[in-house]
């Protein structure tokens, strides 16, 4: 990484983002009252190194902003709603192969929507998976790196990564088992969680 970081966690001074891999961030979105703090944080996101912004919010587009402020960026915008919906296979393949070449092209990637709780960091997870991560331990990394994200969509992400790996029913069951005990284990009331946020 460039510089730019605060702190040796992953927090910056002025963007909503965490580190979860050198190469792969997530986190919330950029101040859409402020220009000057939007810059700001464009900035500080582009001096640590991120080469590439998925945008998963349906509420705001960014590219505008972001190819007049900073046009060396990549800019992916794939808004959806966060509505405890299930997502959609195509969200996570459009995401993880955007994510996946940018990555082997040697660029960083920041998956980013409101508030960074649940669309960026259920798109991270899933990138992870593409990655070759297990979920359970997915999970747990994201949720130290980022203590507020509930990462909603987790369990829409592991079934489209199993199916497209075309594992059975068994396998599947005993995956969403798996992530049920998880949450168990780590609740989170998401409305507590949306508020502190806020």
């Amino acid at each position: 990484m460039k510089g730019g970081l605060l702190n040796s966690d992953g927090t910056f001074e002025f963007a909503n983002a965490s580190t979860l891999t050198d190469h792969l961030w997530i986190g919330g979105d950029l101040e859409t009252l402020d220009p000057t703090l939007a810059d700001s944080q464009l900035t500080e996101l582009v001096d640590a190194g991120v080469t590439d912004i998925i945008d998963v919010r349906l509420e705001r587009n960014d590219a505008e902003l972001v190819a007049g402020q900073h046009p060396e960026l990549g800019y992916l915008w794939l808004g959806v709603d966060d509505a405890g919906q299930r997502m959609p296979d195509e969200w996570f393949e459009q995401g993880t192969q955007y994510a996946l070449q940018r990555l082997s092209d040697g660029g960083t990637v920041l998956a980013h929507c409101h508030m960074g709780v649940n669309r960026g960091p259920s798109m991270g997870f899933a990138i992870m998976l593409a990655l070759g991560w297990n979920a359970i331990n997915a999970l747990e990394f994201i949720h130290r790196r980022r203590p507020e994200a509930y990462i909603g969509y987790a369990e829409d992400a592991l079934d489209w990564w199993l199916r497209k790996n075309q594992a059975d029913q068994t396998e599947r069951n005993r995956a969403q088992e798996q992530i049920a005990q998880w949450r168990r284990e780590n609740f989170a009331d998401i409305t507590e969680v949306a508020r502190a946020v806020r």
